[in-house]
């Protein structure tokens, strides 16, 4: 990696360094790199370029610097006016950043976003032969893509300006990395392979590097992949002390041993995710110690340990809310339609708070889990249709959006759900148009191939049972004591 600058040659190296962190995200070291180099070359406006751009945080969850780090940032802007930098490339990056931080109390972080990414592909055209400067503007382009917007179109204008890249720069640290983001979204993912691939052997000693190739192996299904790569990751955030890198490589981590039917190793991660202390104020950890012991009722179809999780108590509705949509669930699928009532009217409150703080995209999230939740309470109170069209409702909206990174998937994709629900309605052959519709947006899910597996069974389609059940046969093999897959198995014996 090369990055041109004008400061002493005695931080050069450290320097390099820090920004090689800060594309792989790993914003403790670059800080304390660039906090270094300030230190030792007071000149240095690249340092102060740097120091603001890791309190944006990460670009692509949609967070960004907080009300703390905001005017902290701009001090390091100010800092670095008056240092008056020697060259007119390193005045232009000062004032790329700057861009994302002016008036930023003022103005929502949608704008913010708008004006870095507007910011940074302006330095790109005034210095086309700058990689760093195309590498950057990409990632802040892909950092305006809405979860709404199924057209990808930010994450493929960052991709074509990534891949030219990629091609000369093969082992860049954030090439890679971004590559990952821009193709994180089902109907693109399988281009986002090679970087996958690429991306954790670039950078072994850093844990969001480690972690990113799972980003595109949940994507495609690979399991194996996306549990080995999270393992190594949340090892090295232990190591390092990175608590929220740590539990969110583990609820991926849980998430694809689940559907390998590892659920003793699943068991082992949840257990070791509770015992890390530490955790920021951010949402990474809260939403993954909420998310796994959710996960690890509901994909083992566990339905009265889900009805008993006990919520956790932080200051984002969107994770408890989680908690309760699993409790909802697990409550109407042992038959118990008073309790999941509870659960889904304590939904509809925490919705209503996400609504009244304009908080649209969780909001939307939570609604769908509301959707979800009365449609399998009205199920089970025996009113089927209004069960049915509550679920259809929730797939429907479901569809519209795509999930958050913090996340490797819903707790349970509505549109399996759905499928779910036809199948206690005695409809298979609907509800394998379900199941089928579900994987293509969340391929190689346990419960997505067993359910296509029996819908396809029950409406009499043996060729499509036998691709159902032989592809979860061949991901999850013999493991763990699921019935489902003895299930499979005779059927594919007797087939």
């Amino acid at each position: 990696m090369e990055f041109q600058n004008s400061c002493s040659p005695s931080v050069q190296e450290k320097l390099l360094g820090g920004i090689a962190m800060l594309h792989s995200f790993y914003y403790s070291a670059a800080q304390k790199a660039f906090e270094e180099v300030a230190a030792e070359d007071n000149s240095c406006a690249i340092a102060a370029w740097g120091y603001a751009s890791i309190l944006m945080s990460n670009p692509l969850a949609g967070q960004g610097a907080s009300a703390k780090d905001g005017p902290r940032a701009q001090g390091a802007i100010d800092k670095g006016r008056k240092m008056g930098a020697k060259t007119e490339r390193e005045r232009d990056y000062l004032e790329a950043v700057a861009a994302y931080y002016d008036d930023f109390a003022g103005r929502p972080e949608r704008a913010r976003q708008v004006s870095r990414a507007k910011a940074y592909e302006a330095l790109a055209a005034k210095y086309p032969d700058d990689d760093e400067a195309q590498i950057f503007s990409a990632l802040y382009i892909a950092g305006t893509q809405l979860q709404s917007d199924q057209t990808y179109a930010a994450y493929l204008k960052a991709g074509a300006i990534l891949e030219k890249q990629f091609k000369k720069h093969p082992d860049h640290p954030g090439v890679a990395h971004y590559l990952i983001h821009s193709y994180d979204a089902p109907p693109i993912a399988q281009q986002g392979v090679p970087a996958a691939r690429r991306y954790a052997q670039i950078a072994p000693d850093v844990p969001h590097a480690l972690h990113m190739p799972s980003h595109i192996f949940t994507r495609v299904g690979e399991w194996t992949e996306s549990a080995a790569t999270n393992r190594r990751s949340s090892t090295v955030a232990q190591k390092n002390n990175e608590p929220d890198e740590a539990l969110h490589a583990l609820d991926y981590m849980t998430y694809a041993l689940l559907q390998m039917a590892r659920d003793g190793d699943a068991r082992k991660a949840l257990d070791e995710a509770q015992q890390i202390k530490g955790i920021t104020p951010r949402f990474v950890a809260p939403y993954a110690l909420t998310a796994m012991p959710a996960r690890y009722a509901l994909e083992r179809g566990d339905w009265r340990a889900a009805a008993e999780l006990q919520p956790r108590q932080d200051n984002f509705p969107f994770t408890v809310a989680m908690t309760h949509f699993a409790r909802a669930l697990g409550a109407a699928r042992s038959g118990d339609a008073a309790s999941a009532q509870k659960d889904a009217d304590r939904i509809a409150a925490l919705g209503a708070e996400l609504k009244a703080a304009n908080n649209a995209y969780w909001g939307g999230e939570v609604e769908v889990m509301r959707l979800a939740s009365f449609a399998w309470t009205a199920l089970a109170q025996k009113r089927n249709d209004e069960a049915l069209g509550l679920m259809r409702q929730a797939a429907d909206l479901e569809d519209k959006s795509e999930k958050h990174i913090v996340t490797p998937a819903r707790l349970v994709p509505a549109r399996e759900l759905l499928g779910d629900m036809l199948m206690e309605m005695k409809r298979p052959a609907e509800a394998l148009k379900e199941y089928e519709a579900s994987q293509v947006r969340e391929p190689n899910r346990y419960r997505g191939l067993y359910g296509a597996g029996m819908a396809a069974w029950q409406s009499g389609d043996t060729a499509k049972a036998k691709q159902h059940f032989s592809r979860l046969v061949d991901m999850a093999g013999s493991s763990g004591p699921r019935p489902e897959i003895g299930n499979a198995r005779d059927y594919l014996a007797r087939n």
